[in-house]
């Protein structure tokens, strides 16, 4: 059987993903083990290594064959770049700004549509804003205090949606 190609990154096991990072992948028993990406081929290269001297192949499947044993194919590959919830965590954090961002730009968009010669009058626009958001939560609360009274009701004991009806009235004078 003729050797196996090796792909666009030169090593066996690795793959160049559209991000231009490499993605270090094994076959066994049938199935496909990605093991990570990584920033470079040399390091997907050596963690693909690391798998296949775990999974006992011969010699000749491996990218780098002065590694002599699983302990130096293990000390040498990068750690496994795993997710985490702090990861998640802070994923969701940046996307919330980044929502946040792009939700000003919009209110910038329409403040200067409205607006557009009379660049210091703000006051209008933010008081329209602050009006529809009052008219929001009175709303919402409308709906809580419905759902509260109908024994019908398909809302479930932990919904977020009951905390418009505790939340003091007062918050309407902002």
């Amino acid at each position: 059987m003729p050797p196996r190609r090796r792909g666009a990154s030169g090593f066996r096991g690795v793959r160049v993903r559209p991000s231009g990072r490499f993605t270090a992948e094994i076959r066994a028993g049938g199935f496909r083990l990605t093991l990570g990406t990584y920033n470079t081929p040399e390091l997907a290269a050596r963690a693909y290594d690391a798998a296949a001297w775990r999974f006992r192949r011969p010699g000749h499947d491996m990218n780098f064959p002065d590694v002599e044993s699983l302990e130096e194919a293990e000390f040498l590959a990068p750690p496994p770049c795993l997710v985490d919830d702090e990861d998640r965590r802070r994923h969701r954090q940046v996307q919330r700004r980044i929502a946040i961002a792009e939700r000003d730009e919009q209110l910038m968009r329409q403040w200067r549509a409205q607006f557009p010669n009379d660049v210091d009058n703000t006051d209008a626009f933010f008081a329209n804003l602050r009006a529809q958001r009052r008219s929001n939560r009175r709303h919402r609360r409308a709906v809580a205090a419905f759902e509260l009274e109908n024994p019908n009701t398909t809302w479930t004991e932990n919904d977020p949606r009951w905390e418009d009806i505790w939340t003091e009235t007062t918050s309407d004078d902002e």
